[in-house]
């Protein structure tokens, strides 16, 4: 089994546009929420999301290329741009091997509502524009960057809920450790508007604090009543340890494994055993041990249940060693099918600073995450090890541990 790698980073997040920005944030513990007014005219109850600049890309791809790209594909060509530079990866090595790309999108809505809208006004399907079908699919990212890159390897987007970003890193560990490729391009990204969340604010699963967007996401804490959205995208080129050291790559990171399971209960509501199963397996594929782990970054959205049961399976797991545990949606509200991947980079930001990101807003434990070592202000540490916890909707899990090199 190869060692994989990771040689890139790239980000477009609600907390910075680039590394440096976003490691800033992270230590002070500054928040990237924010009302909005256009949520409150919908008729939204929840005005609160992750804010994120608009991509301008007219000087950097041609029409054609622009209009087959839905929201999250531009935030996803903005990330990977930035992760193939740090990769050292250009064209001629682009257009010379088969880099594949793995991302983890699992909805597209604002092309399908554009789309809709026009045809129920103009009753013209040639209105709609031919751009609409790419923008409008889940792979809308995959394909996109695919043509954009002229990638050659594998070609896939992961669709796993919440998970998604974590489970196409998973699924890129696996392809390279195995060999069937060198390089993939990896991430998750998540569209920002309130057509792609609506249903989960009739559904009350949204923080109601209007009044104090930056204080709204609080995972762990016992006041939260409900997560955040966000989004934006995360990219991190897997590679070979061979193909990374053969041409002279920077390497931050190794994936040391990959665990995954499913809940097989209720379609919403996390339990506590099929998230245990999946640190459980992560743990029992490395050659980690329990007390090497300094630091969990916590799934916990800021929803009363879900926090509750992850708290008592990471306890279930950790027992007495209490690692640090944390979670960055309290900064980041909840980046969705993005969060899997831009929390591995986070993690990634933190080892090479030797900082514990603080968990903003938890003032008072409740009952289960009373049990962890949870902490609301920066803590400056030097450690190696992270693990990083990923669930969604259908009791999906995936768990990866990753090693600072």
């Amino acid at each position: 089994m190869r060692r994989v790698v990771v040689t890139g980073m790239g980000i477009y997040s609600c907390i910075g546009q680039d590394l440096d920005t976003v490691r800033d944030s992270l230590m002070t513990g500054k928040s990237g929420i924010i009302v909005d007014p256009v949520r409150e005219q919908m008729g939204f109850r929840s005005y609160l999301t992750g804010f994120l600049p608009e991509p301008n890309l007219n000087s950097m791809l041609d029409r054609r290329k622009r209009v087959c790209m839905s929201q999250e594909a531009s935030y996803a060509y903005l990330a990977t741009l930035s992760a193939l530079e740090q990769a050292k990866i250009d064209n001629d090595f682009l257009t010379k091997h088969e880099v594949g790309i793995l991302y983890g999108n699992d909805s597209s809505a604002l092309a399908v509502v554009e789309g809709v809208d026009i045809l129920r006004e103009k009753k013209n399907t040639t209105l709609i524009g031919s751009g609409s079908v790419f923008q409008s699919m889940n792979s809308s990212v995959t394909m996109n960057l695919s043509v954009i890159f002229k990638l050659k390897g594998i070609n896939l987007t992961i669709a796993g809920a919440c998970a998604s970003g974590s489970h196409a890193l998973g699924m890129g560990f696996m392809m390279i450790q195995s060999g069937l490729q060198d390089c993939i391009i990896c991430g998750g990204a998540q569209e920002v508007n309130p057509y792609a969340v609506g249903s989960f604010d009739g559904l009350s699963a949204f923080s109601q604090r209007n009044d104090a967007p930056a204080e709204a996401s609080r995972p762990f804490d016992a006041g939260r009543d409900g997560l955040v959205p966000s989004g934006g995208a995360a990219t991190l080129i897997l590679e070979s340890y061979e193909s990374a050291v053969k041409r002279g790559a920077p390497i931050f990171a190794e994936i040391l494994s990959y665990g995954f399971s499913s809940n097989g209960d209720h379609i919403s509501v996390p339990n506590i055993e099929g998230p245990k199963r999946s640190i459980i397996m992560a743990l029992e594929n490395s050659d980690v041990r329990l007390e090497d782990i300094k630091y969990v970054n916590a799934h916990a959205t800021s929803t009363p249940v879900g926090d509750y049961n992850e708290a008592l399976a990471i306890n279930e797991v950790f027992g007495e060693l209490k690692p640090f545990v944390g979670s960055t949606k309290s900064m980041t509200g909840h980046e969705m099918w993005m969060a899997g991947a831009s929390e591995v980079i986070y993690s990634i930001i933190m080892m090479h600073n030797s900082f514990i990101a603080p968990t903003i807003n938890f003032n008072k434990p409740d009952e289960a995450s009373a049990k962890l070592n949870i902490n609301n202000k920066c803590v400056r540490l030097s450690f190696d090890i992270s693990l990083s916890n990923s669930f969604g909707f259908g009791g999906t899990n995936s768990t990866l541990i990753i090693k600072k090199l």
